[in-house]
């Protein structure tokens, strides 16, 4: 196997940017626990400073949501309004499922912001009269360590948004969709697959995701001491939120077993470290020096993939794929792969490549063919 087809399928995984810090969230009462998915435990004005442009109203959410175990567990989020008077039936629902900020606390985008990309991109579709409901997912701000990329996970926190949102203010529409870039696009695939059986009661019309996570154990049991070293902190940096991802979806896994002792150290510093500070200080660390045997022995393919790996049947509403042809973080062969294996599982999503997109400007590329997919599905 050459060096560039194991940087290709290594990278595929490991995802996205996001903003940096800040304070994490009060632990919600104890009394709470039990509750239903889709409870709110607390419901708090959103600091201005946080608003989307457009914003009528923004209202942050703690609520009841499920594991990839279906055990109770609290996710926090942000309720955004638009301004004006919602049209008959309340507002239509977008649920946003973002990409890769981090794995602590202090990286949920509920307390530290948005990027500008994501800004612009949640502002477009405010404009086209949707509310947007941001979930943070499970453990980001809320208690307990962020399981980075167990898609179950994410999509419960992402529908139970919805729930929680609806109960929160009363001028938000039953019906929805689900959106998603990177981290978060792998994540609105499996939410696609889900949203129906999950959460009947709600009117869930379809999803789109740009950029899609998905491969990813099939990547990772290419690493290994052996691995050819590849210079990207980046890429070490997802690689730590990934396996610290895995042992927090599921705890009895040895992680331990497989890192080195400077890959001990990174993956907890991982824990705490938002993006930017983790690639910083995994500056001339790379994949091979973090593993101390090949992740495709013993039972990291077995535990990881019911975690990881994307559903190929279970879509009864629309799906739209966005992909750019440039992007490095999720390359265009892995998402063809995914699409392939759906087409063979009778799975048949709307794909729409877009010829020199890297991964970050594929959202705003893809805006004029999902405006239109989303309007026709709310119709």
């Amino acid at each position: 196997m050459t060096r560039r087809t194991v940087i290709t399928m290594v990278s595929a995984a490991l995802l996205a940017t996001g903003p940096l810090t800040a304070t994490a969230l009060a632990d919600p009462p104890a009394q709470s626990a039990g509750q239903a998915p889709g409870t709110v435990v607390q419901d708090d004005a959103l600091s201005q400073d946080l608003w989307l442009p457009g914003s009528g109203s923004a209202r942050k959410l703690t609520y009841w949501t499920r594991d990839s175990s279906d055990q109770p567990a609290l996710s926090s989020g942000v309720v955004f309004t638009p301004a004006g008077t919602p049209p008959p039936g309340g507002w239509p629902v977008m649920s946003w499922e973002h990409g890769t900020v981090g794995i602590g606390d202090d990286c949920a985008p509920s307390l530290t912001g948005r990027s500008q990309r994501d800004i612009d991109y949640l502002a477009t579709w405010m404009k086209q009269g949707y509310a947007v409901v941001a979930t943070d997912y499970i453990g980001l701000g809320t208690p307990g360590m962020h399981a980075y990329l167990d898609g179950r996970a994410e999509a419960h926190a992402a529908i139970d948004m919805v729930r929680a949102a609806r109960a929160a203010d009363g001028s938000l529409a039953s019906k929805w969709v689900a959106i998603g870039q990177s981290q978060g696009g792998g994540a609105t695939v499996f939410t696609a697959a889900l949203a129906t059986s999950y959460a009947p009661e709600l009117d869930y019309r379809g999803a789109v995701a740009t950029g899609p996570a998905s491969n990813i154990v099939d990547a990772a049991t290419l690493v290994s001491p052996s691995t050819p070293p590849i210079p990207s902190s980046h890429i070490t940096a997802y690689a730590t939120y990934v396996l610290n991802g895995l042992k927090a979806a599921r705890p009895d896994f040895d992680l331990d077993s497989y890192l080195t002792p400077l890959g001990k150290e990174l993956v907890t510093d991982a824990q705490t470290l938002c993006f930017t500070p983790l690639a910083d200080r995994a500056e001339g660390i790379t994949l091979n020096q973090l593993v101390s045997r090949p992740l495709s022995e013993g039972d990291f393919v077995a535990t990881a993939r019911p975690v990881m790996d994307v559903p190929l049947t279970g879509y009864d509403r629309p799906l739209f794929i966005g992909q750019g042809t440039n992007d490095t973080d999720v390359p265009a062969p892995l998402t063809a792969k995914l699409v392939a294996d759906m087409a063979a599982a009778g799975t048949h999503p709307e794909v729409h490549v877009y010829p020199g997109r890297d991964h970050s400007a594929t959202m705003a590329a893809s805006l004029p063919d999902s405006i239109p997919f989303v309007a026709r599905v709310f119709s």
